[in-house]
């Protein structure tokens, strides 16, 4: 049986160059999520809500695999930042952040076999975070991605040239919240390693 992977199903979605910023518009996308806030350093709603999406996630390629006869790789993981007052966000006081953490659905599968590996997990698993996973639609359209490599806290510089001087020079203001996909296990890889693709959705200005 043939194992899709779908980073490479979707290049572009996972692709960047460091110091560069490429445009496109992004299919729509269904996604296993969850939302909290918080440090997601120091709260434990978070380590809880990753822990849930990739039971959730695992479930379901195994359901795809048996059902659909359809192997997949995991996607990895991603997540929408802001702030209620982004100047929060940008001086990193994470304890003043929310976000909403997700996982890929592959495309070939539906709402319904999506919510049956929640319900399957949950009772595999007896995780009480799993109550919290949710099926949902992103559309997010005309984005702005790039790709960082390093800690998560060394974002600053790119995202500023992101919104101070890319954006402004194209005509385009955001659209939606900072969107970030982990290319990298932080607990695998060196921290200077690290691989971040940061998604921004924008609009024209006009």
């Amino acid at each position: 049986m043939e194992k899709i992977d779908i980073k490479k199903q979707y290049q572009t979605l996972y692709s960047g160059h460091v110091g560069k910023f490429i445009v496109f518009d992004l299919q729509d996308l269904t996604y296993f999520s969850v939302d909290g806030a918080g440090d997601p350093n120091a709260v434990p709603e978070y380590a809880a809500a990753v822990e849930a999406l990739y039971a959730a996630s695992y479930t379901l390629k195994f359901m795809s695999k048996e059902t659909l006869k359809r192997d997949y790789v995991v996607p990895p993981l991603e997540g929408l930042w802001w702030a209620d007052d982004m100047a929060d966000f940008t001086a990193r006081r994470k304890d003043r952040w929310r976000w909403r953490m997700m996982i890929l659905v592959p495309d070939f599968i539906g709402e319904t076999m999506a919510k049956e590996a929640i319900t399957r997990a949950h009772e595999k698993k007896r995780l009480p975070a799993l109550s919290k996973v949710r099926f949902v639609h992103l559309e997010e359209g005309k984005v702005v991605q790039t790709l960082h490599i390093g800690s998560y806290d060394d974002e600053g510089p790119i995202l500023k040239k992101l919104h101070d001087e890319f954006l402004p020079a194209k005509g385009f203001v955001e659209a939606g919240h900072h969107h970030e996909i982990y290319l990298s296990d932080p607990r695998k890889s060196p921290v200077e390693r690290m691989k971040t693709i940061l998604r921004q959705p924008v609009r024209s200005a006009a």
